[in-house]
């Protein structure tokens, strides 16, 4: 593995900026999650690392050496897409295998079977080798793609949103076993998604982007707890931020400050302003609440049991409350 470091890079389409003056330290062994929505410059990213797309301007380096003027081929990354990309004519064993069998590889025959058993071990696919591609489920497939990185040994893995396209409890399996093999081979991994459940629960860093800019960059519980904008907390936190206006709960608002953030676990319940419950969401574990506050929608969470039903009222205040100004910017 290898520490990864981009340095002001920049990559335009056209007349559109994917990529602005993007600095981005990726440490040997980090498990870095790229967040952001669509256009934010995710894929772009980790396609200027994979030299797929040329950077107009800024360096990027890998292991201390600037990759800039090599092919992908000599990039020594590894690549897993969104969608499975398998030979479906081939068995798990022998897509396992293909990328051992370049010429940049140099491995005999019997160390690309030992590689091949090693990764299908830790993947717990080793009962599925000789099954054709096209007799997997969509988790084994993505398994399988997986693998086809893993087998690789490289400097960095990039992964391009690869559970997006599975069904939510496989992505909530995939998710742990990513994370337990990524400790368990000390790999260094570069993962880009627009779901903040996987940043949350696999990154030991997260990087916000916006319109190609890194906006912020730490450990997703400083991220969570201390967004640098209110953007930056929209992208973090099921049920979202709420965001209403500064002076709704009366005065108490830094100067400057034109909005107020509030965590759904942030809502003290039983004072301050009266609000009527809207809608009520049972959800084994605990009980979301959406409120209407002047006019205001506002969720917060309660007790599994809570009695409460739409139309009654509750009383709330804020409790460690997020300031913003207008331009979104935080405040205090």
């Amino acid at each position: 593995m290898a520490d990864v470091r981009l340095a002001s890079v920049s990559k335009r389409f056209g007349t559109t900026a994917a990529l602005t003056d993007l600095s981005l330290d990726i440490e040997d062994g980090d498990f870095v999650v790229m967040l952001g929505p669509t256009g934010a410059g995710k894929t772009t990213t980790l396609r200027s690392i994979a030299g797929l797309d040329t950077i107009d301007g800024g360096d990027i380096t890998i292991g201390g050496h600037s990759v800039a003027g090599l092919t992908p081929a000599q990039r020594d990354v590894a690549m897993v897409f969104q969608q499975y990309s398998l030979y479906p004519h081939l068995t798990v064993r022998d897509n396992l295998a293909f990328p051992l069998k370049s010429p940049l590889m140099s491995l005999d025959k019997a160390a690309i079977k030992r590689k091949v058993a090693e990764v299908a071990e830790v993947l717990h696919i080793s009962h599925k080798l000789d099954n054709k591609a096209t007799a997997l489920s969509g988790g084994e497939m993505q398994r399988v793609s997986i693998g086809r990185a893993l087998v690789r040994d490289p400097a960095i893995y990039l992964m391009d949103e690869p559970l997006s396209s599975l069904d939510a409890k496989l992505r909530s399996e995939l998710r742990v076993e990513l994370k337990r093999v990524q400790a368990d081979l000390g790999a260094t991994l570069l993962y880009v998604t627009h779901d903040q459940i996987e940043a949350m629960t696999m990154a030991t860093r997260v990087g916000v982007l916006d319109k190609g800019r890194l906006v912020q960059f730490g450990t997703p519980r400083d991220v969570y707890e201390n967004p640098a904008s209110l953007y930056v907390a929209t992208r973090l936190g099921l049920p979202r931020i709420n965001a209403l206006p500064a002076n709704v709960f009366g005065a108490g608002a830094p100067s400057g400050a034109t909005t107020i953030g509030l965590r759904p676990e942030h809502i003290r319940q039983g004072e301050g302003r009266s609000t009527r419950v809207t809608r009520v969401e049972h959800l084994g574990d605990q009980t979301r609440l959406h409120l209407d506050l002047d006019g205001h929608a506002l969720v917060t969470l309660t007790d599994a049991h809570s009695a409460l039903s739409p139309g009654d009222t509750l009383s709330v205040t804020p409790a460690n409350p997020l300031w913003f100004d207008s331009a979104g910017a935080r405040v205090g």
